[in-house]
């Protein structure tokens, strides 16, 4: 399933929804810039397991093809500098699309303050789950997707009634369908679940995906949508339904 839009309108202009895809990618053209210089800027401000659970800063030959680079001071710094870095043009395609569509109203609900907080905790606690199952790793993890897939979560405790203009995918043949944003964002839930307790211990079947930075995440965006939200979760939940 690829969503296209979601039939929920917004009270509010989503200032720092547009900040964050902006910022997102001023990041990927500066590392287009770079050229071959670029892996040196990702094994150096790419977020580390291995750096953030030793407290050392990794620096030369790396097995996995790599040279590392040295890093900020503050090793837990990657995990905010990695939010706005990006692998490639469709990996930043992707979750900026993602933040586009849903990002409006979970600003809507909080407020443009309040959604600047939960963004960047919502990618922090995202790189934390990653380190947490993965603490020996010496990749570097890039992209906004664990923050993004905060989102998700709380759009989905929160507007679980808004119609997603969705393409599903039969094989060769594809069509276009309104679906529940439950549906969609449970499924897309159960699937990154999934792929993240599949790979454990198989490092071959992650296909170098932060599958549970995306759990963590989600899981962090729901909670605090609940816990910042406030009362204004209840009336959004209703106009939700409205417009469902």
């Amino acid at each position: 399933m690829f969503p296209l839009k979601d039939h929920n309108p917004t009270r509010i202009r989503p200032y720092v929804t547009f900040l964050f895809v902006a910022a997102n990618i001023l990041v990927f053209v500066y590392e287009l810039m770079l050229g071959d210089r670029l892996e040196n800027f990702v094994a150096a401000w790419g977020a580390i397991p291995f750096e953030i659970t030793h407290g050392e800063d990794l620096v030369g030959p790396a097995e996995q093809g790599f040279n590392h680079q040295p890093g900020p001071s503050f090793l837990p710094l990657t995990l905010l500098s990695s939010m706005f870095m990006h692998g490639s043009v469709m990996h930043i395609f992707g979750n900026m699309l993602y933040l586009w569509i849903f990002g409006n109203n979970v600003e809507d609900l909080l407020g443009h303050l309040k959604y600047f907080i939960f963004y960047i905790v919502c990618g922090v606690v995202a790189g934390l789950a990653h380190v947490m199952f993965n603490p020996s790793s010496t990749v570097p993890t890039v992209g906004a997707s664990g923050a993004v897939a905060g989102v998700l979560g709380a759009y989905l405790v929160t507007f679980p009634h808004a119609r997603i203009t969705t393409l599903i995918f039969f094989g060769i043949f594809i069509r276009m369908m309104q679906v529940p944003a439950a549906f969609l964002l449970l499924v897309w839930f159960i699937m990154q679940s999934l792929q993240g307790f599949l790979s454990l211990g198989v490092s071959e079947m992650s296909g170098g995906v932060a599958w549970f930075a995306h759990v963590g995440g989600f899981v962090a965006g729901a909670i605090l949508a609940f816990v910042m939200g406030g009362g204004a979760m209840r009336e959004m939940r209703m106009r939700s339904r409205h417009y469902g």
